[in-house]
């Protein structure tokens, strides 16, 4: 018996590749099957998009600090300030879309200033899936400038496309969240007479970006070469939050108000016996450079959260971690419940550690873990409790 030959019907190929049947007398190459599979990939994602960009109307500032509310435990002030803030950015995009140019609008980014824990990363990212725009977030300890070892700055530009899906008009539109800014302080006020390419050169390579360039893409996960295909991405109207501890600071900022207050000035801050307003000075001191801080004119202070704070965060935000673990006990048949005792002594060693909210869940993944591991095989109809010792004891349920 002589096999029939396949005809592809869409291209009318009939080599040597493999075909789906559709019918008696129909079959679709592989290689067709895989174009229309990318077709149907790129409609799907313009649809997306299309109706991203219909749907979305720009929140109000109350909106916006109502779902940071959601999120982020205390720092009111802080979630006020960003959040008027990220409302004027999107509301001046929307202006320059409509062709209003009388007046220039110029964008603002933001420096959010606290210890370790309080929140800043947070706040970026719960406030990049509430307007529902790309993101991305670097390590500003891991970059250098271009030609040495390290990243390069322009890699975190690749990764807000990336979290675009790859569309760079909508990327350039994204926020891009900068941590650990005050780890690139240069070594002295004075400028570098040699290379510093982990501090003063990184602060000078993301001036240009942060303040608006047309910036090159370099292939993911590499470097920039001169044969390779590259895109470009205009970074003006990218959103860039930068955050740090700024250890030391406060230190600048007292100095800086007793010397006014010895000559005859006082402090309307000091009189009333709260934090004194962190002035350009106290940065260019600390070690970023003048051209940086002037591309960072929304200064927004983050408080250190004190034992209560914590405790909130670990009870009242919306996927809180006390939520989370107790919904991995569900998932197996079991119940957990937690002592306010409990809560406090888990609060107090993240206040004595020094790690703030960052360091809750570690804390609480020590507590849990022998029973996590065996919660799968023998943990169904048992409720369990974390008591004052932050022990965690078994209790039988009654029939």
């Amino acid at each position: 018996m002589v096999k029939r030959r396949q005809y592809c019907f869409l291209c009318g190929r009939a080599d040597d590749v493999a075909y789906v049947s559709i019918g008696p007398d129909a079959a679709v190459c592989v290689r067709c099957i895989r174009a229309l599979n990318s077709m149907a990939d790129s409609m799907a994602a313009k649809e997306r998009v299309r109706q991203r960009t219909e749907k979305f109307v720009l929140p109000t500032p109350s909106e916006i600090k109502a779902f940071l509310d959601q999120y982020v435990i205390g720092q009111e002030q802080a979630k006020r300030r960003v959040a008027l803030s990220v409302y004027q950015h999107y509301r001046r995009l929307e202006e320059m879309d409509r062709g209003s140019g009388e007046v220039e609008l110029e964008k603002a980014n933001i420096l959010m200033i606290g210890p370790t824990g309080t929140g800043k990363t947070l706040i970026a990212r719960t406030l990049a899936r509430f307007l529902q725009v790309p993101f991305a977030i670097a390590d500003a300890t891991t970059l250098t400038e271009a030609g040495y070892v390290g990243e390069d700055v322009e890699n975190v530009l690749t990764r807000l496309v990336v979290a675009a899906d790859g569309d760079i008009q909508r990327a350039e539109r994204g926020i891009i969240y900068i941590d650990e800014i005050d780890k690139i302080a240069r070594r002295s006020e004075s400028p570098s007479i040699t290379r510093d390419v982990s501090g003063e050169g990184v602060q000078q390579a993301l001036l240009k970006i942060v303040e608006g360039t047309l910036a090159t893409l370099p292939p993911l996960g590499g470097r920039k070469h001169p044969q390779a295909n590259q895109e470009q991405i205009d970074t003006t109207n990218i959103l860039f939050i930068c955050g740090g501890a700024f250890d030391g600071l406060d230190q600048i900022i007292r100095d800086r108000v007793s010397k006014r207050g010895s000559i005859g000035f006082t402090s309307p801050a000091v009189e009333k016996g709260r934090q004194p307003e962190v002035m350009t000075e106290d940065l260019l001191k600390y070690g970023l450079i003048p051209e940086l801080i002037g591309r960072l004119p929304i200064i927004v202070h983050l408080d250190p959260l004190d034992e209560q704070a914590l405790v909130d965060i670990l009870v009242k935000p919306k996927n809180s971690l006390i939520k989370q673990f107790r919904r991995y006990f569900e998932m197996e048949g079991a119940e957990l419940t937690v002592s306010e005792e409990a809560l406090r002594r888990i609060a107090r060693e993240a206040i004595e550690k020094k790690i703030g909210a960052r360091g809750l869940r570690a804390i609480l993944e020590r507590i849990f873990e022998r029973v996590l591991f065996e919660l799968p095989e023998k943990g169904a109809g048992v409720k369990y409790h974390l008591d004052a010792d932050l022990e965690l004891k078994r209790i039988e349920r009654a029939a």
